[in-house]
């Protein structure tokens, strides 16, 4: 955010895009062995040797995916490259390089940039992923952010969306919905704060909401996690878009059905609290809400033994065959049909924001 009057602004005009790039990207460390060459020429030179490449790109689109009036800049560069990495992460691969392309209009001065940028180089090194490339434009409105992520695996190791058999057992990682919730605080106060621009907003009971809509981590860890317990998951997807999206993504894929149990969905009590505070189902939000960026993956029955009571991960349902169909078994044991409620790119709804 760039709220403060007095703060130095250069000009973009004053560094061109050449001049940016270079006053962005100096003192960026290459730490990977397969970056040969990153940023500086024509194009980044990656070596793989033997093994597999994943690539995977997001847009972040001000006014659609994010709000300058709550979200800080570093952060935003941070979460920028969170929600790539989580893609690779979503693959069993590791991820080791991303590019970044920015467009910005002339509200911007470098100082912004360069605090968004200060985000991304945290991302980058929390992640130990090389920044190898990118670009700059100009933009008729607010900010558009563009990361491609780089990664590699082992052939073997790769897991896709379609490899979900009957009876397999549905896996979550972390809880769900809290980051939509911390949505919905950051939005109610900044309704607040423009019927009064001398409120001070007390945020000390929604402190881990607000960091999981505002600084998510990818789950990088699930990788190794699932390798000691030497489980190798039949399907794997991140959940950006809500629960019940990406339950529905993996069933289609893999063609299979499901039966998702609400009594097994994790839930943390700081999540609860908001949401009676707000008096919004938390069943509907938990499956709907989307930017938690965990891990949903599917096991096979034999791996059960491997995984049950393991903090990190929580069984919350089995597939079935295709014909059974997709559904959520309520704490009163009713079965109903799980559609997809989360967050729809194209909505006119979400592009209204």
């Amino acid at each position: 955010m760039i709220e403060d009057k007095n703060q130095q602004r250069t000009d973009l005009g004053q560094l061109g895009e050449f001049g940016l790039i270079e006053h962005l990207t100096k003192n960026i460390e290459i730490k990977q062995p397969s970056t040969l060459t990153g940023i500086g020429d024509d194009a980044a030179v990656l070596d793989f040797k033997d093994r597999k490449t994943v690539v995977s790109t997001d847009l972040l689109i001000e006014g659609v995916h994010f709000d300058l009036a709550y979200v800080p800049l570093k952060h935003l560069g941070y979460k920028a490259v969170v929600v790539n990495v989580s893609d690779i992460c979503a693959m069993n691969a590791k991820p080791t390089q991303i590019t970044v392309s920015i467009a910005v209009s002339n509200r911007f001065p470098v100082e912004a940039l360069e605090e968004l940028y200060e985000g991304i180089k945290l991302g980058a090194k929390v992640y130990d992923v090389d920044i190898v490339g990118g670009d700059t434009t100009s933009s008729q409105k607010g900010m558009i952010l563009s990361i491609t992520a780089i990664g590699e695996a082992d052939a073997e190791e790769i897991v896709y969306r379609n490899g979900a058999n009957d009876n397999d057992l549905l896996v979550l990682t972390g809880d769900v919905g809290s980051a939509y919730m911390g949505l919905q605080v950051l939005e109610r106060e900044k309704e607040v704060f423009k019927v009064n621009p001398n409120s001070q907003p007390d945020l000390d009971a929604y402190t881990y909401l607000i960091e999981r809509q505002l600084k998510p981590e990818a789950r990088k860890d699930v990788k190794e996690l699932l390798k000691a317990l030497e489980i190798k998951p039949t399907s794997m997807i991140d959940v950006s878009d809500g629960l019940s999206s990406e339950i529905i993504h993996l069933c289609k894929n893999s063609g299979v059905g499901c039966n998702l149990y609400e009594e097994k969905i994790p839930l943390d009590p700081e999540f609860i609290n908001v949401c009676e505070e707000f008096n919004i189902d938390s069943t509907t939000v938990a499956i709907n809400g989307g930017e938690d960026y965990e891990l949903l993956f599917t096991i096979k029955q034999d791996d059960y033994d491997k995984l049950k009571g393991n903090p990190n991960f929580t069984i919350i349902g089995h597939m079935t065959q295709e014909s059974e169909g997709i559904h959520l078994i309520t704490r009163a044991n009713t079965k109903i049909q799980l559609k997809a409620r989360g967050w729809n790119a194209l909505s006119n709804e979400n592009n209204e924001q």
